[in-house]
């Protein structure tokens, strides 16, 4: 018998939350109403005695992320065939039979066959939050509360294409660097593994005394000829360390704010964490979602510590009668053009529109960041790439250059 894991309000107003046995998430519904559980959140959880095959096919693909051109996509097709007047499972059905990458038409399928057990297309959703994070369930939700699905789900699909866009565009600036560095990594490698030990024999043999640019090349050297495993393991223990201390909460505020206050990143990761809230934020509030929740939702996207705490700030504000951009003022984390636009939106009525606006102005100022920052790191790196090339050519010369002079 399949069962359900629900969060609900018992008797005196007492939150509960456990599992219950049902034929159905309808049986579900009605045995906790029966009980005087008012549900709140029903999810299909495992089945008991499910074989080992059927959860390979429907629990682990949900384990990896789909990209986001295949959630936009499905997102604006479900929007397409709900609009023109389908039923959602036969829309389900179609676009499963359309998604050609083989996980996601797995997902897609396991949420028709909840929709058709009678979940909401919410519910069904939330079954596999790998694939549909929080933001596009509480959307889904409150699409189907206020009865205007289609729109929202048109919606989502453009903010997955924004989101996809701003993703693309970090990859693309990182990529460049990425191969100048591997290029020096790789002569560097070449010339401290092959060469530099070959030239370092010869010249101990020839009772050669060394400069101190060659000695230092050698200890290099030796480090990774010859002392690499306890080198490594080092270097490993040092990450270790810094990922246990990063994944504490004082840790991870600590460095969120050292990398906020870098010269050329620090920039660049505010843009970046303020286009994503102003983006999030604007799709959930469009969408129906209460501010409250919308914030504790847009909080989790900007992926720093520093941000997400003034936030919080935020929403506590607002529970006390508070307005958005005062707080955002408060805090000091926000710029004023951010304070600017959404005190303007809150005055006016048109925050979604704003918020809108100001995502689509913090794209601009992300992509301008990182034109900058591409220009900076250019000459630098080659600067870089260039010293060290040099460094070492120069622990082979200086030695052979005494060495003849001496004759």
């Amino acid at each position: 018998m399949p069962v359900y894991r629900y969060k609900g309000v018992a008797a005196g107003n007492r939150a509960v939350s456990a599992t219950i046995d049902a034929d159905s998430l309808r049986a579900a519904r009605l045995k906790l109403r029966a009980d005087g559980i008012f549900p709140t959140e029903i999810v299909a959880g495992k089945t008991r005695g499910e074989t080992s095959e059927l959860l390979s096919k429907l629990r682990l693909p949900a384990l990896r992320r789909v990209p986001d051109l295949d959630l936009s996509m499905f997102s604006s097709q479900l929007s397409t065939l709900i609009s023109a007047g389908v039923p959602l499972v036969q829309a389900l059905s179609a676009l499963t039979e359309q998604v050609e990458r083989e996980r996601f038409k797995t997902v897609v399928g396991a949420v028709r066959e909840s929709v058709n057990q009678g979940s909401s297309l919410a519910e069904a959703l939330a079954e596999h939050p790998h694939v549909f994070d929080e933001l596009y369930c509480s959307m889904v939700r409150a699409g189907e509360s206020s009865g205007a699905l289609a729109p929202v789900l048109l919606r989502l699909a453009d903010y997955v294409e924004s989101r996809m866009d701003l993703r693309n565009q970090l990859i693309n600036a990182m990529i460049y660097p990425a191969l100048m560095l591997a290029f020096s990594a790789a002569v560097a490698g070449v010339l401290l593994v092959k060469v530099i030990p070959n030239i370092t024999t010869m010249l101990r043999d020839m009772k050669q005394e060394l400069p101190l640019v060659t000695r230092v090349v050698v200890a290099v050297s030796d480090v990774v000829t010859v002392y690499w495993f306890p080198a490594l393991v080092v270097l490993a223990a040092a990450l270790l360390i810094w990922t246990r201390i990063v994944r504490t909460e004082r840790g991870r505020f600590a460095w969120d704010g050292f990398m906020l206050r870098t010269p050329v990143f620090g920039r660049l990761i505010r843009y970046v964490a303020i286009a994503r809230f102003a983006r999030t934020l604007a799709t959930l509030s469009a969408g129906g979602v209460n501010i409250v929740g919308a914030l504790e939702i847009a909080r989790s996207v900007t992926a720093n510590a520093v941000i997400a705490k003034a936030v919080d700030g935020v929403k506590d504000a607002i529970t006390r009668g508070s307005s958005i951009a005062a707080q955002m003022r408060t805090s000091g984390e926000f710029p004023p053009l951010v304070t600017h636009m959404i005190s303007v939106g809150e005055a006016s009525g048109e925050l979604p529109s704003m918020l809108g606006k100001l995502a689509d102005t913090y794209d601009t100022q992300v992509e301008n960041a990182l034109q900058r920052m591409l220009a900076l790191l250019g000459p630098i790196l080659l600067v870089f790439v260039a010293i060290v090339i040099l460094v070492i050519i120069l622990s082979t010369l200086l030695p052979l250059m005494n060495m003849t002079s001496a004759l």
